[in-house]
């Protein structure tokens, strides 16, 4: 079935508005006109959104879990079931579930559980696995359980890689053989974050050399920038190739410090995420992030060791919580959760885009930068 869906503010790449009318075909976008079709005039389904803001999806790179959901629980795809209609219904047509520090069986356990899955009708789409650590530096652990941390082990990692659902993962670069785990994942189509990490500027630039191309929740799990001491972070900060993973909830970093991020990298290089746990969409208690105990209060999630464990934050909340922190327009910020992720896993334009050719995945915000009607796959989501 055709659908017509017309606006005065269609976002296009790199913040741009236009005026017009979006077909929606098979899935996809068929054509972008610049004429505001009324109902009669192209056969099909109308939707007008008038002044709403008309977006591409959202996507969120990392993320563990949602309104009771842990993705390290997930044993096939219906296990994520719950969480992906949540998403969808915030604006999230797409994700990668995130695992933990975990034994080698439980993560390769979840890769053959979500390899190939694919979305039903109301339900964001798994676009593979993001997976945190266990690659990781022992002190710069956070939430990770630090007994499971190790060195890259290519007999364990190859496993992993030969599900085919590995889209994202994260690695200290300072470890021994991390440069060779990102050549040999980049090769095989895996995107590589570093975080988790005490690396020196030196020690960043070769692995963005291997292929390495974000940083992980930037600023948090590495050390504090210093004058004379960039480290990890200074040279994150600084250079234009690496995305910068930011999660905007006020907790994990100072308005102030979303704002210098912003700065420093740009629409195109700021990428928003939530790192959520299993208590996004649900009130304060008592929860698990991945089998770590976490304690929710005032909707904060902290371990047993006092440390930030995860979040509980909506990619849409987000984007509202950007343009309050920064005061930059919403269509400098609402791309930094759709474009930006996109380009920052290779699926730019298919994703996060409305283009001829990208895929009907689609949000509408109203005035008050709610989430206001959702387009999954050309399918209108129906509240």
């Amino acid at each position: 079935m055709r659908t017509i869906l017309t606006g005065n503010r269609i976002l296009q790449p790199g913040g741009a508005v236009v005026s017009g009318s979006l077909i929606i075909e098979d899935g996809r976008i068929a054509a972008l006109e610049p004429v505001r079709f009324g109902p009669g005039e192209v056969e099909g389904r109308h939707i007008d959104a008038g002044d709403r803001w008309v977006c591409p999806g959202l996507i969120d790179v990392h993320i563990h879990g949602a309104v009771g959901v842990d993705s390290m629980q997930a044993a096939s795809p219906d296990g994520l079931e719950a969480m992906a209609r949540f998403l969808a219904g915030r604006g999230v047509t797409a994700f990668l579930p995130t695992t933990m520090t975990a034994p080698a069986e439980d993560i390769l356990r979840v890769l053959q559980a979500l390899a190939g899955c694919t979305p039903k009708p109301g339900e964001s789409e798994v676009l593979g696995v993001h997976v945190e650590g266990p690659y990781i530096s022992p002190s710069r652990a956070g939430a990770q359980p630090p007994e499971w941390i190790r060195r890259p082990d290519p007999a364990e990692y190859a496993a992993w890689f030969e599900t085919g659902a590995v889209r994202l993962m994260t690695v200290a670069p300072e470890l021994p053989g991390a440069l060779d785990l990102i050549r040999y994942g980049v090769q095989r189509g895996t995107q590589f974050a570093l975080g988790h990490s005490e690396a020196s500027p030196e020690q960043v630039r070769a692995a963005v050399e291997a292929g390495a191309n974000q940083a992980t929740h930037t600023f948090n799990a590495m050390p504090g920038l210093h004058h004379r001491e960039p480290g990890i972070l200074g040279a994150v900060l600084t250079d234009d190739r690496v995305f910068a993973q930011t999660i905007a909830d006020g907790a994990h970093l100072h308005p102030i410090i979303v704002d210098l991020i912003t700065r420093l990298k740009g629409t195109r290089g700021t990428l928003l995420v939530t790192d959520a746990m299993q208590a996004a969409g649900l009130p304060d208690g008592d929860y698990h992030l991945g089998s770590e105990p976490v304690f929710v209060r005032g909707g904060i999630a902290r371990n047993a060791r006092g440390a930030l464990a995860s979040s509980t934050l909506t990619l849409d909340q987000a984007v509202k919580n950007v343009v309050a922190f920064t005061g930059l327009s919403f269509e400098r910020v609402a791309p930094m959760a759709s474009e930006t992720p996109a380009r920052s896993l290779g699926l730019f334009p298919r994703k996060g885009a409305l283009l001829p050719g990208s895929d009907a995945d689609i949000v509408v915000f109203n005035e008050d930068l709610a989430v206001e009607r959702v387009i999954l796959r050309g399918e209108v989501l129906e509240s």
